[in-house]
């Protein structure tokens, strides 16, 4: 006699289970995420096709494990690759999510076309597209398309996996996970039972036969994965691709990665025939060469190089209510704080001031190192003044007022000469630092210039670096 269906609760934020329903989930604290699910009852003779770890299902001594010298796949993208860590690790599970259009399946379909022309064969599973909408856009992004890329328009994993077995790929595309779904889950495709069952058949596959699988997510209408955030845990990397519609400049990131760090990010620009890489992201998002009101240069170290950009400041006078803060490519809540600081310490009142801050080209800078710019552009704005000189800012203000040091200063002057930059205005502790490389410069200590003479010879003339210990002092170097 078959057994009956199992139903349980589970929460579609964190898949916690539950017995019953109840409006908050206990773990992650959210309402209204619970649930009902059927679970299908698994046959008590099916094997166990879990993996196992150790020798003969036993504990081993952790010193005795042998480890793998992996060899990388390369994408043939070096951006990707950059990000990835170096190319895609055997038997690892990247995710991969963005906006609808953002150009998730065109970059992956480039990867694909050339892995498959360097390594053989390579599935590439469609559960969105027809193979006609995809032979189009490979002829788009490809041009000569390899005789080992396969198409596959299929939904369901069993289907899947037996392809898998008969073609042997070395690289696997499931475009994308939510509308897969496995016979032996009841209930539709894109649930939380479904995602969970397709994603741990394909991690199985991935680590017995040492394939990299790429799956491809949704997200939902605030920007997160859709799906069970247990997901996130199951697989080896996690990439986000973002950028504005209304721009061409789109923005690789790691979130997650076990194989590399996650401070590296790739630049493309959507094109007519696909993804382009765009190796100077600096040059891309600066446009403007000259000193303008309320526009200042300012930098952050992704990963092994430094990215610059523009954040513009528009500081005007409220004419109805209150005054209005919107912050675009920084946080709300850092662009308030700064404000509070330079009304505090710069005497700036900007109480009945409505205060627009973007960051050019659409970049997320989720960094601290760009207060200092932002504040400057702010006093520009407002008081109508411009430096004299190309200047960069980059430097962390911190509640008192003063400015905290940043990590990989050096290397973003190094930088700023590249680009032919006037002068740089950092934390009096980064500016020290610098002196200690050869780079001439002043440092302004509580209003008072001080020079600083270098340990070793000047390597460089072509750029100031200022330094500056609180806000005030950065206001005076960068007028000045």
């Amino acid at each position: 006699m078959a057994k009956k269906a199992k139903t349980v609760f589970m929460c579609t934020e964190c898949g916690n289970e539950y017995t019953a329903w109840q409006g908050q989930c206990s773990y992650c604290g959210a309402w209204n995420t619970i649930v009902e699910h059927k679970v299908a009852p698994a046959e008590e003779a099916a094997a166990d096709t879990r993996r196992r770890t150790g020798v003969a299902g036993r504990p081993v001594k952790l010193g005795e494990v042998g480890t793998h010298d992996y060899t990388r796949l390369d994408s043939g993208l070096s951006e990707l690759n950059r990000v990835l860590g170096g190319g895609i690790v055997p038997g690892s599970l990247t995710l991969i999510s963005g906006e609808p259009g953002i150009g998730k399946s065109t970059l992956i379909a480039q990867a694909a076309g050339r892995i498959a022309d360097k390594y053989g064969p390579v599935l590439y599973v469609s559960g969105e597209e027809s193979e006609e909408q995809v032979k189009l856009r490979a002829d788009r992004v490809l041009g000569k398309i390899s005789d080992s890329l396969y198409i596959y328009p299929e939904t369901n994993i069993e289907n899947i996996m037996a392809a898998c077995d008969s073609i042997k790929p070395c690289f696997i595309i499931i475009d994308s996970i939510q509308t897969m779904y496995s016979q032996s889950a009841e209930s539709v495709a894109g649930s939380l039972t479904q995602i969970r069952e397709c994603s741990g058949q394909l991690i199985r596959y991935a680590k017995n036969r040492n394939v990299p699988v790429f799956i491809v997510a949704h997200v939902t209408k605030s920007g997160d994965l859709a799906g069970p955030k247990t997901m996130e845990h199951m697989v080896d990397t996690v990439l986000s691709f973002s950028g504005e519609r209304d721009r061409d400049l789109r923005i690789l990131r790691s979130f997650k990665n076990r194989f590399g760090t996650t401070d590296e990010i790739g630049a493309f620009r959507m094109t007519g025939e696909g993804m382009l890489e765009v190796p100077d992201i600096s040059g891309s998002l600066i446009e403007s060469n000259e000193a303008e009101e309320g526009s200042v240069v300012s930098a952050v170290y992704e990963g092994s190089r430094p990215v610059f950009f523009e954040i513009q400041a528009l500081v005007t006078r409220a004419n109805v209510g209150f005054a209005r803060r919107t912050a675009i490519g920084i946080s709300q809540n850092r662009l308030n704080m700064i404000l509070a600081v330079l009304d505090k310490k710069a005497g700036l009142d900007l109480l009945d001031y409505d205060v627009y801050v973007n960051v050019v080209g659409g970049v997320n800078t989720g960094s601290t190192s760009t207060d200092l710019a932002v504040a400057l552009a702010i006093y520009s704005s407002f008081r109508g003044r411009s430096a004299k000189k190309r200047v960069v800012a980059v430097g962390e203000v911190g509640l008192t007022g003063n400015l905290r040091s940043i990590p990989n200063a050096d290397k973003i002057v190094q930088e700023a000469v590249r680009l032919g930059y006037e002068a740089v205005i950092l934390p009096d502790r980064n500016a020290r630092q610098a002196a200690q490389s050869g780079k001439s410069l002043e440092v302004t200590d509580r209003g008072r210039t001080v020079s600083v003479t270098p340990s070793a010879p000047d390597i460089s003339d072509k750029i100031k670096v200022l330094g500056a210990a609180n806000i005030s002092d950065a206001i005076r170097a960068f007028v000045g």
